[in-house]
């Protein structure tokens, strides 16, 4: 079950938990020429020993570390550097990767907007003010909360969103080539 609204969502104008979305066969596309063509500068995962019991190809967020977990199974994961909610904001419990999306448009929820007034009502994807970043992982539960990239790499590593998982581009871009849609995320304290 998720405990809390996700305040990183992006666009309102066509959407689907809050996504505008691609076709998929374009998306998958894209996918693959963007990981073969952006940089992986600012990356900063790495193949770990893993040894909770978790299938392969499930997201792992470990909130108090501040770090997601691929499991690719044999005792071994990936681990990623993250960015989660900041207090207040956190949450925790299981969700399934209900969408994948290259450069979301994004629209601030009425929260981000009163804390921010002087936001756009969309940024569109691919702006560098975009703070979806290069790609978006929605989970189901609603369309509330996303694994997604960022526009500000500062944030990658602390408490600072207001309840989705923030990671570097290029990791996202790796982790977007990776996970299924359907699979399992579990996000613990």
């Amino acid at each position: 079950m998720i405990e809390s609204l996700c305040r990183d969502r992006p666009g309102k104008a066509v959407r689907w938990g809050g996504f505008m979305h691609p076709t998929r066969v374009a998306a998958y596309s894209a996918a693959l020429l963007l990981a073969a063509t952006v940089p992986q500068l600012g990356q900063a995962r790495e193949l770990v020993g893993f040894s909770d019991a978790y299938s392969n190809g499930t997201v792992v967020v470990k909130t108090s570390e501040r770090a997601l977990y691929y499991v690719l199974g044999s005792g071994k994961a990936v681990r990623y550097p993250v960015g989660v909610g900041r207090a207040g904001k956190q949450w925790t419990g299981t969700a399934r990767i209900s969408g994948k999306y290259l450069k979301p448009a994004w629209s601030p929820p009425d929260e981000v907007k009163r804390d921010k007034p002087s936001l756009p009502n969309v940024i569109p994807g691919g702006s560098p003010t975009n703070p979806m970043g290069a790609a978006a992982l929605t989970l189901s539960g609603g369309g509330e909360y996303a694994i997604h990239g960022t526009n500000n790499p500062g944030s990658v590593g602390g408490f600072v969103s207001y309840g989705c998982i923030r990671m570097y581009n290029a990791d996202v871009l790796d982790l977007y080539n990776r996970v299924s849609w359907g699979a399992p995320v579990v996000v613990t304290r």
